[in-house]
């Protein structure tokens, strides 16, 4: 019989301890997830899948080893508790590693007020077919899409626990419901495709499949007859289904790893003006009903709202334990981990200030440029911010879009760009990671 998540991290720290472990900290992980296809009318895949994964990390002085399995029987975890010891004891030594104190863990949380898992029953697959058909139908219901690349509906539910030997012990339950459609417009070499989706906690709150199918219709027939624009430096307009990605990368550049190996342009500019002022960036992970949001971190650790960037000022990375102590500073409680892999520092639920204009003003207002809706590919050079992607979207003149365009790359430095941008109103806050549409002068486009 399978162990409830809290027995089955308890047992691997005891194993752990009986095959001579000084400290050990363990993950528990159930998840049940159901996804459904359709194209054409016609049932093309359907996935169930159901499993239990475990990891323990153990340490021997000053030295670690991860190691998991999905098998949860007695003689697999006293195995893994006797390969992680045997491994710990080969790993070099790094003083920076371990659990942490008494007096940093998380107390007192509350999982269940931050409204991750929704109550309502599970969806049987014939319900969740039924939304991607409701998908499909609606996008092939508009005039000019000619077929849907995909259209897909699904269900996930997961728990984890953590339990460690410094007497930490703590998990909760999160589920999440989406749809997505890809529709398809035009024939022969002039076909274009674009998508739409949602995904929320509370399927109540799920955007209707008829919304869905429509606009991943619209979107594609706004593609048609996209060509090159011209070369040359213009304004550039990241939409928001694609500017979240902006400021990732100034995460990127803030995160403690990256930091403490020095390959970081932000390294040198701690309590330096990163931003615009009157711009901030915040992390919140405990916004209800939020599928980022967690009461404490992977090592335990309590976590709480901060600022990244504070009226345009860069206030701190974001810290391990580890990474922490490496650069002498206070971890953020933003440790994340898997069961095979040691911590990790990374962000949940982040936010940008907004700005006034609606996306419609700034591309009246930016007279001729680039208005940005997909990328592919990356281009960043970590340690100069230097910055290269592959984009498509739409030609503004005069204030109004012209015409769709592809095949054409956009090119800046990082540090430039967010220092310069020009944030809309219009980001959506029910998303984890809420960013408007973001205006960026001077960059450097490379089409016709």
């Amino acid at each position: 019989m399978t162990l409830p998540l809290d027995d089955l991290a308890h047992a691997l720290l005891d194993a752990a301890r009986r095959a001579g472990a000084d400290e050990a900290d363990a993950m528990a992980y159930a998840g049940d997830s159901i996804s459904i296809d359709v194209r054409a009318g016609v049932l093309e895949h359907a996935e169930r899948s159901e499993g239990t994964d475990i990891g323990l990390r153990v340490f021997v002085g000053q030295r670690q080893a991860c190691v998991s399995s999905s098998d949860s029987s007695e003689a697999t975890l006293k195995i893994m508790a006797e390969r992680a010891v045997a491994m710990a004891k080969e790993a070099p030594e790094d003083p920076h590693i371990g659990l942490a104190s008494g007096d940093q863990l998380a107390r007192n949380w509350d999982a269940e007020a931050l409204e991750l898992c929704d109550p309502a029953d599970e969806p049987s697959p014939a319900e969740l077919e039924a939304d991607a058909r409701a998908v499909e139908q609606a996008a092939l219901a508009v005039e000019g899409i000619t077929q849907m690349d995909s259209a897909a509906a699904g269900y996930g539910r997961t728990s984890v626990h953590i339990a460690a030997s410094n007497g930490f012990s703590g998990g909760y339950t999160r589920s999440e419901r989406h749809l997505y459609g890809v529709a398809i417009a035009g024939t022969g070499t002039g076909m274009e495709r674009d998508s739409d989706g949602d995904s929320r906690i509370f399927a109540s709150q799920l955007r209707s499949a008829q919304d869905i199918g429509e606009k991943a219709a619209a979107r594609a027939l706004e593609r048609i007859g996209a060509r090159r624009p011209p070369t040359g430096s213009f304004p550039v307009l990241y939409d928001e289904r694609i500017s979240s990605s902006l400021i990732g990368h100034l995460l990127s550049a803030a995160n403690g790893s990256a930091i403490a190996r020095g390959a970081s342009w932000l390294r040198d500019d701690l309590g330096t003006q990163v931003l615009p002022s009157g711009l901030s960036v915040i992390e919140d992970p405990h916004r209800v009903g939020i599928r980022a949001s967690r009461p404490f971190d992977a090592e335990g650790l309590p976590t709480a709202k901060r600022a990244v960037v504070k009226d345009g000022v860069l206030m701190g990375w974001t810290l391990d334990l580890a990474t922490a102590r490496k650069l002498d500073m206070t971890p953020t409680g933003n440790a994340m981990r898997g069961p095979s892999a040691p911590p990790h520092p990374g962000t949940y639920n982040i936010a940008l200030t907004q700005g006034e204009a609606s996306r419609a003003d700034l591309i009246r207002d930016m007279g001729t440029g680039l208005l940005v809706t997909s990328m592919i590919g990356a281009t960043i050079n970590p340690n100069t911010g230097d910055y290269s992607r592959g984009a498509a979207g739409f030609w503004i003149e005069n204030g109004e879009i012209a015409y769709p365009v592809n095949e054409c790359t956009i090119a800046g430095n990082l540090r430039d760009m967010l220092r310069g941008m020009i944030p809309a109103n219009d980001a959506r806050g029910y998303l984890s990671t809420v960013v408007p549409s973001l205006l960026v002068e001077g960059m450097t486009l490379a089409g016709d």
